[in-house]
């Protein structure tokens, strides 16, 4: 699968594509070039990759055993492919912020969630972090497993909320125009916060909509913000 490089130095950050998009779309839609300024300074080191999610849950054709299936081998693929690649391209130490929105915003925080001695935080836009959102009532356990909202609650692992607690990087951003759904944002932050998990949530205004601009306008503030 393709991966698409900008930048030389810095932290990496990881871009999930949104809905059934492509490694080139977070390019296509300008946000590459809002995020020039922190590239070319060294700040930020990118790296797109390519969705699965006409492979998966977009795929109405499937049957939802197998798109349950194929998650679990992309989160394999960004595991076990993805981050030596980064590493490989940046050094051992680099931290790893994974980020994307709308489904984007799912796949990003829940890599991150899953996988804290991987990755060092996430930005997530406009997600809603409720799998079954996307399942057309499927249910089993990898679906509960790659569902923030369901695994959060009962994650008691010290390791794990340990890494998560010292993280200092989860930025949980949403608009509140058309399209959007805050409260998915909000119920994602109760949940950490019950957890003693440190966050940022972040709720713009009704001027911010479902779509690039708000985006556009998210990364690059919370990037010149928090990092």
């Amino acid at each position: 699968m393709e991966i698409a490089m900008y930048g030389h130095f810095g932290f990496a950050l990881l871009l999930l594509p949104t809905a059934a998009a492509d490694y080139l779309e977070y390019e296509r839609f300008l946000l590459i070039d809002v995020l020039q300024p922190y590239i070319d300074a060294g700040k930020v080191k990118v790296f797109s990759i390519n969705s699965i999610n006409s492979e998966a849950w977009l795929n109405n054709r499937m049957h939802p055993r197998h798109k349950a299936i194929r998650h679990q081998q992309f989160n394999a693929y960004v595991e076990n492919e993805v981050v030596p690649f980064i590493k490989t391209h940046t050094s051992p130490d680099t931290p790893i912020i994974t980020s994307g929105a709308s489904l984007g915003a799912l796949h990003s925080a829940n890599l991150f969630f899953r996988r804290p001695d991987l990755f060092a935080g996430t930005i997530a836009m406009s997600g809603v972090y409720d799998l079954t959102s996307y399942t057309k009532g499927y249910y089993d356990e990898d679906v509960y497993f790659n569902s923030p909202c369901h695994y959060l609650p009962n994650l008691n692992d010290d390791r794990i909320l340990n890494r998560l607690r010292s993280s200092g990087h989860i930025h949980i951003l949403s608009g509140s125009g058309d399209y959007e759904d805050p409260d998915a944002s909000r119920n994602l932050a109760g949940i950490l916060g019950s957890k003693g998990i440190g966050h940022d949530l972040d709720i713009w205004g009704g001027d911010m909509k479902h779509d690039w601009p708000t985006w556009r306008a998210m990364l690059p503030f919370v990037i010149d913000q928090k990092f």
